[in-house]
């Protein structure tokens, strides 16, 4: 056996779950734009479910925006994939059917536009991250898209000139008002083009919003020799994850919908409550725990989590400054899901690694974790843990840890944030002043000041020391 395609799978061991439904069967009513390790250990994972179900109208096609290695892995397999799901208990391996075709979108433009503008095409699902939703309105409708806004739209200009009505546009990525960011990148770049065919786009087209949540580490070599050599499934890029998975969408479709509540998606009218619980919780305590575990040398976030000193900042940081802030859906317990995402966060299976929370905080922590922060400040809540993850982050930007070590700084904004970091030490408030980034946070003196004592704790006395002091409320015996 070479490498996992549907000749191949009836040979992969009994235990590795296979498809059990008839591929050819599947209609490729859905079109996902950017396919990579999230996309595949989530929403894919879910259409396979509806498809075992015999819901048979909801097969994917996979485009690539950016890079050709997954297609061409994908094109190699049949699109078959293979998502392992690691947890404290053991592991479980299962082959996701759901992806029927890949195209890479820079290789053949009009074959990408001709699969939006077909009479199945239903849903459009996104994760291209925050940077693909910049609409580019020179992209003309005389000229081939170059980008993911770019292909939405020519998409909906070609079923507008079929008589076909548009399709769903869903986006997944961890946007602050997913849904809301997708119609305003094409309504904007639309109206640049044509303004009927924007009015005609914003009466007829539906843009959910949704929350989606699921740990899913970049997959590495030894990850890809350890399914094979474990499991026996010679897959190329298979996909690591938590056993843990959550979908939250808006109920709001143009032209139906997969039944996705049959296979444990939440059907909502408003999303944003979720939302809000999943991103002051589980990235802001990402970027937490990014920060503070990567000045303290560790390198995943199983490491830094068995570190008493991490896990109780964290723990105190989500109970006591950021659950206060937070107003629940009524059938979401707030202190279970506090307890289920500290459990996620210490699995020894799935170690993500700092590097990859630590990346663009620039974008994650003003989402994320500074709202939390601004608003513990503004209701005169406690924050002292909130100000220390701040400042790790400010701390982080150096491009060193405590100990001295390089740490990289990966960051859409790195050069100049490292500039400023480098500028002030353990002054603040050069960092501070890029409103872009803290807003007004550097107009608060007592922040400013708790921030400094912050930075200089950390500099002189260590973690632990700014940690217990952050804990209780004592960080200004440091300035």
């Amino acid at each position: 056996m070479t490498t996992l395609c549907d000749a191949t799978l009836a040979g992969l061991p009994a235990r590795v779950s296979v498809p059990a439904y008839d591929r050819r069967a599947l209609v490729p009513s859905v079109v996902h734009l950017g396919v990579g390790g999230f996309h595949r250990a989530h929403q894919a994972l879910y259409l396979d479910d509806l498809a075992a179900l015999g819901e048979t109208g909801w097969g994917v096609v996979g485009v690539g925006l950016r890079s050709t290695e997954m297609g061409e892995v994908l094109q190699a397999q049949d699109g078959l994939f293979t998502v392992v799901e690691r947890g404290p208990e053991g592991e479980t391996a299962r082959v996701v059917g759901s992806l029927l075709a890949y195209h890479y979108a820079p290789d053949d433009p009009e074959a990408v536009l001709a699969l939006l503008a077909a009479p199945q095409t239903r849903l459009v699902t996104l994760t291209i991250t925050g940077d693909g939703y910049r609409a580019e309105p020179e992209e003309a409708l005389r000229d081939l898209p170059r980008s993911a806004m770019g292909y939405l739209v020519q998409g909906l200009a070609r079923r507008r000139a079929a008589d076909l009505g548009p399709f769903t546009v869903l986006s997944c990525d961890n946007l602050p008002d997913s849904g809301k960011a997708a119609r305003d990148a094409v309504l904007e770049q639309a109206r640049a083009a044509d303004p009927d065919l924007a009015d005609w786009i914003a009466e007829h087209g539906r843009f959910p919003s949704s929350m989606v949540d699921r740990i899913t580490p970049e997959t590495s070599p030894a990850d890809r020799d350890a399914v094979e050599r474990e499991w026996g499934v010679p897959d190329r890029w298979p996909v690591i994850a938590e056993p843990f998975r959550q979908w939250v969408v808006q109920d709001d479709f143009a032209c139906g919908r997969p039944p996705l509540e049959r296979v444990g998606v939440r059907l909502v009218d408003d999303v944003e409550p979720y939302k809000l619980v999943k991103t002051r919780v589980l990235n802001a305590g990402h970027s937490a725990i990014g920060y503070l575990g990567a000045l303290a040398g560790h390198t995943t976030s199983y490491e830094a989590m068995a570190d008493p000193v991490i896990a109780e900042a964290l723990r105190t940081m989500v109970l006591h400054e950021v659950l206060p802030l937070l107003h629940a859906p009524d059938d979401l317990d707030l202190e279970d899901y506090v307890e289920t995402t500290l459990t996620r966060f210490a699995n020894p299976a799935v170690a993500d690694t700092l590097a990859r929370l630590c990346r663009r905080g620039s974008v994650k922590m003003p989402s994320y974790l500074l709202p939390s922060l601004r608003e513990a400040r503004e209701q005169g809540r406690p924050s002292g843990l909130l100000v220390l993850a701040t400042a790790a982050w400010m701390r982080a930007l150096r491009g060193t840890d405590l100990a001295g070590r390089p740490l990289p700084v990966e960051d859409p904004k790195a050069e100049a944030l490292q500039a400023l970091a480098l500028a002030g030490g353990d002054d603040p408030r050069p960092l501070l002043g890029a409103r872009s980034v803290f807003g007004r946070l550097g107009d608060d003196p007592a922040l400013v000041a708790d921030l400094e004592a912050a930075l200089r704790t950390l500099s002189t006395d260590g973690l632990a020391l700014a940690a217990k002091r952050a804990a209780d409320g004592d960080l200004a015996v440091a300035a």
